[in-house]
């Protein structure tokens, strides 16, 4: 008997339809459209404006994209997987209540976060649910509305982030196609290079830290570059060594879009042309947990079955990893 394997058979996204340029972020902070592009390839990114609605609203209208595509019967989803760094309220299940909206009603559902290695550790989750039998179709949501917790005159980060969501959904796979293999780290030294230091357990919200400012994202942009650079790179090598690939065997990159020049170290550091790397930063920013799916959306169609697809991330924690995927469908 073929040994399963879990294996993406469908993506959605969704991305807000106000752009944030660099132009406008000019008249915001001191910056300029050159010093933006130059450090980071960014042009623009998606603001969620309208009131009320947050991270769930996002993966909602990804999901609604992949069903819209595909026929998918929401009744048919057993688990729903929402990985976010901005869930939209503590304590409430912000992936019980996106289940419930899109008629998932047979699922069970809860959130994962990992900072923006949320959605490459769910990559891992989804698969071993789907290897072991117990579940045939785990639907993977990356959701994030990284405005609600950036501070707009501060030039270090608002320059980075914007809104938007994908979703995939995991299924059982015989041809040897889906998730082949796996590294994933984490280490707590990463712990105050990026953060929000209030509104948890350990500094409770109070008029004190709303002042000063305390519940929006602090980067330490130079630190975090540091051991981004290294540690993304790092994974994307070792998986291709312990699988035996060669450049020549890899057909894409999808790295977490947080910055070009990290991009391209991975991708030099793998020896790859620039032509298998996925790139779509300059239009969205650093989405954050949504940023794999929606390379995968936009570059659906030139996604081939048998496919060998690396995909890369690093976040806040810090956490970091890299996975080998065989792609399972012609679009």
């Amino acid at each position: 008997m073929s040994q399963i394997k879990a294996a993406i058979t469908a993506v959605g996204s969704f991305v807000p339809e106000h752009k944030l340029t660099n132009q406008m972020l000019e008249e915001m902070v001191d910056t300029n459209d050159d010093w933006i592009t130059t450090r980071t390839g960014i042009k623009e990114r998606r603001i969620l404006k309208e009131e009320g609605k947050g991270s769930s609203y996002l993966g909602i209208k990804a999901v609604e994209n992949l069903i819209d595509k595909t026929g998918l019967d929401p009744l048919e989803i057993d688990l729903v997987l929402f990985a976010t760094a901005t869930p939209d309220m503590p304590v409430a299940s912000s992936a019980a209540y996106l289940a419930t909206q899109i008629g998932a009603k047979n699922a069970f559902s809860y959130d994962l976060q990992a900072a923006c290695s949320s959605f490459l550790f769910g990559m891992s989750t989804a698969s071993s649910y789907i290897e072991s039998g117990r579940y045939r179709k785990v639907l993977l949501v990356g959701a994030d509305k990284m405005s609600s917790i950036i501070d707009y005159t501060d030039r270090a980060t608002c320059i980075i982030f914007g809104d938007g969501a994908g979703a995939v959904l995991f299924e059982p796979n015989s041809e040897g196609l889906g998730l082949q293999d796996e590294i994933l780290r984490t280490d707590g030294i990463g712990r105050e290079f990026l953060k929000i230091d209030a509104g948890g357990s350990q500094l409770p919200a109070s008029e004190e830290t709303l002042k000063n400012k305390q519940h929006f994202v602090f980067q330490d942009g130079k630190a975090v570059f540091k051991f981004a650079v290294s540690n993304m790179a790092d994974v994307s090598e070792k998986i291709m060594l312990k699988n035996n690939l060669t450049a020549k065997d890899v057909n894409w990159l999808v790295a977490h879009q947080a910055n070009k020049r990290i991009i391209d170290a991975t991708s030099k550091r793998m020896n790859l042309d620039q032509d298998k790397v996925l790139m779509n930063i300059q239009r969205y920013g650093n989405t954050t947990s949504a940023t794999l799916p929606l390379l995968l959306s936009d570059y659906e169609k030139q996604l081939k079955k048998g496919d060998n697809i690396i995909f890369a991330a690093f976040g806040g924690g810090f956490s970091w990893g890299s996975i080998y995927l065989k792609w399972a469908y012609n679009a």
